[in-house]
């Protein structure tokens, strides 16, 4: 075995040793089985290194996906084995709207969720699930509720807080805070390490610190739903799920591999996330999917292949099949505070402030922070995307118009209001649409061109249609109306900067004039409209 494998298995251990205690905390955040989320990280794992092409991913089950399950399971109010069928039922759902949005090339469709939308949910989510482990270190039953009830329950219980449990969660927390600094140190697993010989040393239940108790592998008791309603329904909740864990996964894969300079795609990474999410179905695991801490650990820690990530599946089979004596006298409050630690890295603040300084999609953002604090994770989602599609169309409606001028003498036109070296032509007025006209926004853009030129002494109307290489019916319809209101007034329509095929449907449409009469440049039409001024 050459070296690099040799190091890179290594770092799979290592990786195993921060993904086991992850796994058992998201499995408690979802309400399932700490052995559904071992079952989900060594199956997912396996089965996306056989078809992902990632060297740093490492799949197994998320925060944000165990958060979304959660919200999801309760809103079906089903206990016992029925929930479990659900789960796993939604878990497979899951993996087979990825491989039908591969199978459809739809990987693009990440895309419209934006990245200011998504740092505003995984900022939120972070908040969530932070406040939510604060009673396992407290050491007391955590409430039902948003995460205000659960402070104001934390504020109103501080005399039943348990001194031995809050000591140990916030030596652990500090503990791995500091291995952060040494990043060529597997801290997590000296964590996992440490918290395993201290529960095989000391009975801690005796002394009131709750432990994680059965963690083996196994088969959940289980019922299925039967009926087609229900699982419409399912279908209608597990699309949530599958829209998270690929915006998750693919912003850390892409991201990861642009550092790199690595190549994906992201309908096979797609491929690759349905078959892992199918594979952890199977087993009656819990959705899979990329995580950022997880990602970027493993990056850290000097993976070079996927062995590492196939390294760390075997690492945590071997542990659930032999050690998961041990692993089940893991304190709760160590396991709170390495899901606390993992998320650190999402309380930052600066992604955030970034927008507010180039003064873009701020408010957005935060919008998708109050959204998942206000109303819940699973609402907090649909939120998110709801935001994320009504910023899309209303900038798709509501794009800027410039009047251009021209710079001296040459062939430049810009913006009059952004540069004041520059000159309108004597009697031409030019108006840019600072965005491709469609059917949503022609009306509303060229009525405001034309209140504009109707105001104006100009006697040529140039309408340069840059960002516009081609035009829907609407906007066909639209531009010869313009022209044909502009010329009751009095005033001569060129087009500028006509693509081709702009000029070829214009044509096809009947207007044989304005194809004819468009430019290539706005130098070009800017002359030809000077000339029919001074003629």
């Amino acid at each position: 075995m050459t070296k690099p494998v040799w190091r890179d298995g290594l770092t799979g251990l290592a990786m195993a040793g921060l993904i086991l205690p992850e796994s058992v905390a998201y499995a408690e955040i979802a309400g399932l089985a700490p052995g559904r989320a071992l079952a989900a990280a060594i199956a997912g794992g396996l089965a996306y290194v056989l078809v992902g092409r990632s060297r740093f991913a490492v799949v197994s089950p998320t925060s944000s996906a165990a958060a979304i399950l959660a919200a999801t399971l309760a809103s079906l109010s089903a206990t016992g084995p029925a929930r479990e069928g659900l789960a796993t039922v939604l878990v497979g759902m899951t993996g087979l709207i990825f491989l039908l949005l591969s199978l459809l090339r739809l990987g693009s469709l990440a895309g419209f969720v934006s990245r200011p939308v998504l740092r505003g949910f995984a900022f939120g989510l972070a908040i969530t699930i932070i406040v939510r482990q604060l009673p396992a270190i407290a050491g007391i039953a955590a409430p039902s509720g948003t995460i205000f009830t659960v402070l104001g329950s934390l504020g109103m219980r501080v005399a039943e807080w348990h001194p031995a449990s809050c000591l140990l969660g916030v030596a652990t927390l500090a503990l791995l805070l500091a291995l952060r600094r040494a990043p060529q140190v597997p801290g997590a697993l000296i964590v996992l390490a440490l918290a395993i010989a201290l529960g095989a040393a000391v009975n801690l239940p005796a002394h009131g610190i709750a432990t994680a108790g059965p963690v083996g592998l196994g088969w959940p008791d289980s019922t299925w739903p039967s009926s087609t309603t229900a699982f419409a329904r399912l279908v209608q909740l597990a699309a949530p799920i599958a829209l998270i864990l690929f915006a998750e996964s693919w912003g850390t894969m892409r991201t990861l591999a642009l550092r790199h300079g690595d190549t994906l795609s992201a309908d096979r990474e797609l491929a690759a996330l349905g078959a892992a999410n199918l594979a952890s179905a199977l087993v009656q695991g819990m959705p899979v999917g990329a995580g950022f801490s997880a990602g970027s650990a493993n990056e850290a820690a000097g993976a070079t292949s996927r062995w590492a990530a196939t390294a760390a599946s075997l690492a945590l089979l071997a542990m659930a099949l032999f050690a998961s004596g041990w692993i089940a006298r893991i304190p709760q409050p160590m396991l709170a505070a390495i899901v606390i630690a993992a998320l650190t890295h999402a309380l930052t603040p600066g992604p955030l402030l970034h927008l507010f300084r180039i003064r873009r999609d701020h408010w957005v953002a935060m919008a998708a922070v109050a959204g998942v604090l206000a109303f819940g994770v699973l609402n907090g989602m649909l939120l998110a995307v709801l935001l994320s599609i009504m910023h899309l169309l209303y900038e798709l409606a509501n794009p800027s118009i410039s009047e251009l001028g021209q710079l001296g003498d040459g062939h430049e036109f810009v913006d009059l209001a952004r540069h004041v070296d520059a000159h309108p032509v004597p009697g031409v007025a030019i108006y840019r649409p600072n965005g491709q006209l469609v059917f949503a926004n022609a009306e509303t853009v060229l009525g405001a061109i034309a209140r504009r030129a109707r105001a104006s002494t100009a006697r040529v109307i140039v309408l340069s249609l840059e960002e516009s290489n081609d035009l829907d019916s609407t906007a066909i319809e639209v531009v010869a109306e313009f022209a044909q209101s502009m010329d009751k007034a009095g005033k001569h329509v060129i087009l500028a900067r006509a693509h081709d095929r702009v000029r070829d449907v214009l044509a096809a449409a009947g207007c044989d004039v304005l194809a004819e009469g468009s430019t290539f440049s706005v130098a070009q039409a800017a002359r030809r409209a000077a000339e029919q001024v001074g003629g």
